[in-house]
């Protein structure tokens, strides 16, 4: 399983960046390909973080729809980019990727937060996250 921690690890990196540079998230999965590609230094973008990656822009308008909805004292232009975007990609993989356990997908969150964010952020991430767990089959409507 640690394939999947790098891939969830860097997908969330992509959509940071994206956040970060104001740009699209999938051109920012391209760009990264493309330099895994021509730079033997970087490793190669993984499957897995494609879907992720992808998934997540497939669902993006829902998924920033939800955190605002859900996130209490807290608008999702205030909060922290690390947060922000480790909840976009938890809540994809949660209300959309079956085939994860929903117990993975917040723990591995949480930990991205212990890892890239501030002390509190593990709470917070885990507590939204856990929100979406108990509301899953009413979260997952089609945006059409």
């Amino acid at each position: 399983m640690a394939a999947r921690n790098t891939a969830r690890k860097r997908a969330f990196q992509i959509l940071f960046e994206a956040d970060q540079r104001g740009t699209d998230v999938v051109t920012v999965l391209a760009d990264w390909m493309r330099h895994a590609r021509t730079d033997t230094r970087q490793p190669p973008v993984s499957e897995y973080t494609m879907q992720l990656v992808e998934g997540y822009a497939g669902h993006a308008p829902r998924i920033d729809e939800l955190i605002s909805q859900y996130a209490v004292g807290w608008t999702l232009d205030r909060m922290p980019v690390v947060d922000r975007n480790i909840l976009r990609l938890g809540a994809f993989e949660l209300i959309w990727m079956d085939e994860t356990p929903d117990a993975v997908v917040m723990d591995e969150a949480v930990q991205l937060a212990k890892e890239f964010s501030t002390d509190d952020s593990p709470a917070f991430v885990n507590g939204l996250l856990g929100r979406f767990k108990d509301l899953k089959p009413t979260l997952r409507r089609d945006e059409a």
